[in-house]
């Protein structure tokens, strides 16, 4: 198989182009690293599986020269975060809406069977309902969520339009290994980690009683791909037999959850990673947060059904949060030092 990554010198898509190129397929990485750095794949540079082009999404020849020969893209290319999306939501939309529809362009042109997407529960939106199902969505609270749902929407028509199969992943809160602890907009576990290290008290948003579906990076390597490799005709049987058993009406879709379906408190979080920590430096412990008023744009609880993703895809997801976080510690103590 030949596969294409967008976003490869990232967080994640760094992961999936491991995971990938050390199965024996042909990877080619696609990132303008903005956000991404090279040395996340730097040792697959000499690999004769691996391919890496340094360009940008929002130019459509790149995006064409990037999936020529694909026969599957995992499009993992975005501008995240929603306070960014706040700040700077014209960015936001050139890279998560633009790009996007480049990337489809060029897949579609170039005859790619599959394109996997990296979809976001931040679609939720004011959604009160929990655990989240792939066809209860509210209003979107971020100008990143609506990017996010409007990917859905084009991946939707242009399955419909023009045959090709497009499946999206919505990730609830993805940390793990080679998760950027710096920056304005870096994700709260490596900020705090990063923090703990440095013996400074981490800020925790509000009182700490809002949850999160912490979700570690394998767990989103496995329903790649699961959506990458699953055979065409058994993911039509089982997507149709999943739609008829929803409610009449609701939206028949092919995206997906892609979390553990748990549950944890950002205070729970901060003392699971607290505890961890101190295995490495003992003076950790001693060490209390401080609070501050929530973020805009933050919705108080999130906690994902994966019951689509099982019966479809086949996802089963190894790791739950706490056997996360003493992962991403262990890896950070390793790697921050």
């Amino acid at each position: 198989m030949k596969m294409t990554i967008t976003g490869g010198a990232g967080f994640i898509g760094s992961n999936l182009c491991d995971y990938f190129v050390t199965e024996g397929m042909e990877v080619t990485c696609l990132d303008n690293l903005s956000t991404g750095f090279k040395h996340n794949i730097e040792h697959l540079l000499c690999r004769d599986n691996f391919r890496f082009l340094e360009g940008d999404i929002r130019d459509l020849d790149t995006c064409r020269e990037v999936v020529a020969g694909s026969d599957v893209v995992l499009h993992e290319a975005a501008l995240g975060s929603v306070p960014r999306s706040i700040n700077d939501p014209i960015n936001t939309n050139a890279n998560n809406i633009d790009g996007f529809l480049n990337m489809l362009v060029a897949s579609r042109d170039a005859g790619v069977k599959r394109f996997v997407y990296a979809a976001s529960s931040s679609t939720y939106g004011d959604s009160a309902v929990l655990p989240k199902r792939e066809h209860l969505i509210g209003r979107p609270l971020s100008p990143y969520a609506i990017t996010k749902f409007v990917n859905e929407l084009y991946a939707n028509v242009f399955s419909s339009l023009y045959g090709i199969e497009t499946i999206g992943l919505r990730y609830f809160n993805v940390f793990g290994r080679r998760q950027d602890p710096n920056g304005a907009y870096a994700a709260v576990i490596p900020l705090w980690v990063r923090a703990l290290i440095d013996h400074r008290q981490p800020f925790i948003n509000g009182d700490g009683s809002y949850s999160r579906d912490f979700t570690y990076v394998d767990n989103v390597v496995q329903a790649n791909l699961l959506a990458a490799t699953i055979p065409t005709e058994l993911f039509h049987q089982r997507i149709e037999a999943y739609n008829s058993s929803l409610p009449e009406g609701s939206p028949r879709d092919t995206v997906f959850n892609v979390a553990y379906g748990g549950n944890t408190t950002l205070n729970q979080l901060f003392n699971c990673l607290r505890d961890n920590l101190a295995h490495f430096d003992p003076e950790i412990a001693n060490i209390e947060a401080l609070h501050r008023e929530n973020r805009p744009g933050d919705i108080p609880h999130s906690q994902a059904s994966i019951d689509k993703a099982r019966q479809v895809l086949g996802y089963d997801p190894k790791f739950d949060a706490l056997k996360g976080f003493e992962q991403a510690c262990e890896w950070y103590w390793n790697n921050l030092k």
